[in-house]
């Protein structure tokens, strides 16, 4: 029988419905390559009676939904009723919401199980996935160099990636900051997508910068994570920046013919110090869509360069803010035989947060600070704008951009924790689409010289995922990526 860890999302709904297998066999399956993949720290918490229990109404017939019977991994960053929800912390240890974030209450209403919940970096702050206080997720993937050095899925959505790439899911959701479902992806030779801001409500995510964190689907194909964001978006009162408009059908109206349209290509992408296999692959990349019919445009986008300090501003700014609500009185963990109310808060959070985020609460406390705040926070809100008007004035020349993913292959757990500023680097592709607000993706297009994957990263405008996936379809297609880390686990 085959194997149904291997099949797609949905070549397992077509084969429930068809009555090839049944949803628990299915549920059980994902069980059994959970428990045997422990070794990579994907999972911090296991349910499989709740992946069980929906591939029962699925099968009862009781459940009819897109996702009926599906079982999914959550990423702990949203809010699951009852469940351990810690943002990868330790101020958050065994913290349960007596409630459901939106969007994993939109994938139960589409009929999906939960296997557990994904590590993730720290507040999703890290693109390695090495600031949890978990510990760090091992990539499913090795060198082919015979050093078997453990190697990171990318973050923050590494529990994520690295769940979909081993089989241990065959859907995950993730949330992008600034390249954490895009950058991850990549580095584990899946797919993922972050819709435009506002399309997936955050009501229920666990805050990091609330002007650029927006939910996403990651899976093995395009077609599954256009199947998983139709059942994820959608508006929500409880969400101020939710947006009132309707969810298109985008798996139905999947199309890999470009013709008619033209593809941006970024001059200033081109950056020095950037491997050249990765230009290789995005050179490839626009053959592939000129095959598909599309028309490769040169375009600028003369702020490009200053996106990536603009975006270590405003995150750090917006974290720096929304994590002083874990202060030891509302949430989680708090340190007891302190003499002051003072001292309590102090010791708390000196206890409950990793050095990662002390760093970015540092420096977000500078910058909003009285004497700089219009020196920097100010600044950068205008630097923002101004890479939001290139993107405006690039997409009267074209309909969609490619680019790279991420500046690398992925690299090894403990490479680049040393030094920041490589690390922040990882996200220099998908930072300007995050600032943006706009919908982009990453698909594999093939491996580096060490045998592990690459991306290509696509970019649309506002409210048009339709032809980033379109898009995205016609380079699967073209790519014919196939590849799969060998089972080592």
């Amino acid at each position: 029988m085959t194997d149904l860890t291997n099949l797609s999302i949905a070549e397992l709904r077509d084969g429930m419905r068809g009555g090839d297998f049944k949803a628990r066999e299915v549920a059980e399956a994902y069980n059994a390559a959970v428990a045997a993949a422990r070794g990579l720290n994907a999972y911090t918490v296991e349910t499989p009676e709740d992946a069980l229990a929906a591939a029962d109404a699925a099968d009862s017939g009781k459940s009819t939904g897109a996702l009926a019977g599906i079982p999914l991994g959550i990423k702990d960053l949203f809010a699951t009723k009852g469940v351990d929800t810690t943002a990868g912390s330790r101020i958050l240890k065994d913290f349960k919401p007596p409630y459901e974030s939106t969007v994993v209450a939109n994938l139960r209403k589409a009929g999906a199980g939960m296997l557990g919940k994904l590590n993730m970096d720290e507040f999703a702050m890290g693109s390695s996935n090495e600031t949890s206080a978990y510990g760090p997720v091992i990539s499913p993937w090795r060198r082919t160099d015979g050093s078997n050095v453990s190697l990171t899925p990318g973050g923050s959505s590494g529990g994520s990636a690295a769940a979909v790439a081993a089989g241990i899911a065959p859907g995950v959701t993730g949330t992008d900051t600034g390249g954490s479902i895009r950058q991850p992806a990549a580095f584990t030779g899946i797919c993922g997508i972050k819709p435009t801001y506002g399309r997936c409500s955050r009501w229920g995510i666990v805050s990091f910068a609330s002007s650029l964190d927006q939910a996403g689907p990651m899976a093995k194909t395009v077609r599954d994570c256009a199947i998983l964001l139709g059942a994820m978006a959608g508006f929500d009162p409880k969400d101020s920046t939710s947006l009132d408009q309707p969810v298109p059908d985008w798996e139905g109206a999947l199309s890999s013919n470009l013709s008619g349209k033209r593809v941006g290509i970024p001059r200033e992408y081109r950056i020095d110090g950037v491997p050249d296999e990765i230009n290789v692959l995005w050179d490839k990349g626009i053959e592939w869509l000129k095959d598909a019919g599309a028309t490769p445009v040169e375009i600028s986008l003369p702020h490009t360069k200053y996106a990536l300090p603009t975006y270590y501003i405003i995150a750090p700014a917006e974290a720096s803010s929304n994590l002083a609500r874990y202060d030891g009185v509302r949430y989680g963990m708090r340190v007891e035989g302190v003499k002051t109310l003072d001292d309590m808060y102090s010791a708390t959070r000196a206890a409950g947060f990793g050095a990662e985020v002390k760093r970015r609460i540092m420096i977000g406390t500078y910058v909003l600070s009285a004497g700089f705040y219009d020196a920097y926070f100010t600044k950068a809100q205008r630097v923002r704008a101004l890479i939001k008007q290139d993107f405006a004035r690039a997409f009267e020349q074209c309909d969609v951009i490619l680019t790279p993913t991420a500046p690398s292959a992925a690299f090894g757990i403990g490479e680049k924790m040393s030094d920041p500023l490589a690390m922040y680097l990882n996200d220099v592709f998908a930072v300007p689409a995050s600032l943006a607000g706009l919908p982009a993706m990453s698909v594999p297009g093939g491996l580096d010289e060490q045998g592990l994957p690459l991306g290509l990263h696509l970019i649309g405008p506002e409210m048009d995922e339709q032809t980033v996936l379109n898009a995205a379809l016609a380079i699967e297609e073209r790519a014919g990526f196939t590849h799969r880390a060998e089972k080592w686990w």
